[in-house]
């Protein structure tokens, strides 16, 4: 079991994350590839499997299991707290990791498993590079084609947390946190691959809401570490998956803005929720509503966009 102790100036720094955390979905997607079994992820791992196939993307996928394997110890610097300012925050914060950190959370590995011996360098920092551009392909493979789906169900948990802190205060959010938690003031517990109690001693708790977690959540192995609680969302009403004749008619991206534009959003959601940038979405915006696929209408600073009759049945 895991038993989060808080005090009253805890309660009152009781944060959840704005968005998807890219290092985070990331290291548990990765963990999710070697687990059968898991319906929710049935359909994503058939098509993760196919870019498998890339020496690449194996070679880097590998690469990582060895230092993050499932349901097991993952050092804490493969997912820093910069990484909720975006994935190349994440890896130039993890490539600044200390050598003094780095020796302690590698000994901790080799406590719990055998390591190849290539972690010996990662110790003195060596391969951190390697670590690195290992993650960062790992991301664009396992989670940028799911962004929509991730962005979409973690925003939906977001919501109904704040609005249930707004309606009943941080007591009300931890108390939304049933059946996976239960809150018995003033500890919060769940069920946990070990027995671990987590003493905040002030310094608050950031909620983390991920699409990859699941059943169990998962806190950073060291205490000293700011704490974060990553949990589970629900992956119910999940938004139908994108239709292949649209990557293959339209390009992967550009399908993916046609499909995200059927929630009506505005062009800074679109680059959130895809994970590209505001250049990118505005070409693609351009010639979607050139074929006459969507419309676009500016209000201030705000360009909203909408599906056409066309569009929507592009979509089916």
């Amino acid at each position: 079991m895991l038993r989060i102790h808080f005090t009253d100036h805890d309660l009152a720094r009781v944060c959840i994350a704005a968005a998807p955390d890219p290092l985070w979905e990331t290291v548990l997607a990765m963990q999710k590839l070697a687990l059968d079994g898991i319906p929710a992820f049935a359909r994503w791992r058939r098509r993760v499997r196919e870019e498998l196939r890339m020496p690449d993307v194996r070679a880097a996928v590998r690469f990582l299991q060895a230092i993050a394997p499932p349901a097991r110890y993952f050092p804490d610097f493969l997912t820093p707290a910069e990484s909720a300012d975006g994935l190349k925050a994440g890896l130039a914060a993890l490539r600044g990791t200390s050598p003094d950190r780095l020796g302690r959370e590698v000994g901790l590995m080799a406590h719990h498993r055998r390591l190849p011996s290539w972690t010996h360098g990662l110790a003195a920092g060596a391969a951190l590079d390697q670590v690195a551009e290992a993650l960062e392909i790992a991301h664009h493979t396992l989670i940028t084609p799911q962004w929509t789906n991730v962005r979409s169900q973690v925003d939906t948990d977001r919501a109904l947390r704040s609005r249930l802190a707004g309606e009943s205060g941080t007591l009300g959010l931890l108390d939304s946190l049933r059946p996976a938690f239960r809150w018995e003031a003033p500890i919060l517990t769940a069920r946990y691959p070990i027995d671990r109690d987590l003493h905040l001693r002030g310094r608050g708790l950031r909620l983390v809401p991920s699409y990859f977690c699941w059943d169990t959540p998962v806190a950073l192995a060291d205490d000293d570490l700011p704490p974060v609680l990553v949990f589970p969302v629900s992956h119910e009403h999940e938004p139908a998956p994108l239709p292949k004749h649209l990557a293959a008619l339209l390009g992967r991206t550009r399908a993916a803005v046609l499909h995200a534009v059927a929630g009506c959003p505005g062009s800074g959601e679109l680059a959130d929720r895809l994970g590209i940038s505001a250049a990118a979405v505005s070409r693609h915006t351009t010639v979607l509503r050139d074929a006459g696929l969507i419309t676009s209408r500016r209000h201030g600073a705000v360009v909203l966009h909408n599906l056409t009759p066309v569009g929507a049945a592009l979509l089916g």
